[in-house]
């Protein structure tokens, strides 16, 4: 199975690695409220940002998240 992962991600990579900074955007903006197999590439990307980003903007982007997921425009998110 963890091969099936690797396989994956680099898939995913391949496919986007030649894109323009144009075409990244396209990708990501389509991919965002898209039938949920496009999640996994999302997911891959987000990973690559993450890995390559500070500890102050990793923490920024926790922040955002938390903040959407509970005060945000999130209809999914309750309040206990």
């Amino acid at each position: 199975m963890n091969n099936v992962t690797l396989d994956l991600r680099q898939a995913i990579i391949n496919r986007v690695q030649a894109n323009s900074v144009q075409e990244l955007t396209s990708v990501i903006e389509d991919s965002i409220g898209a039938d949920e197999r496009a999640l996994p590439g999302l997911g891959v990307l987000f990973e690559m940002i993450w890995q390559q980003s500070s500890q102050p903007e990793q923490h920024r982007m926790v922040e955002a998240l938390h903040e959407q997921l509970h005060h945000g425009d999130n209809p999914s998110a309750s309040t206990p």
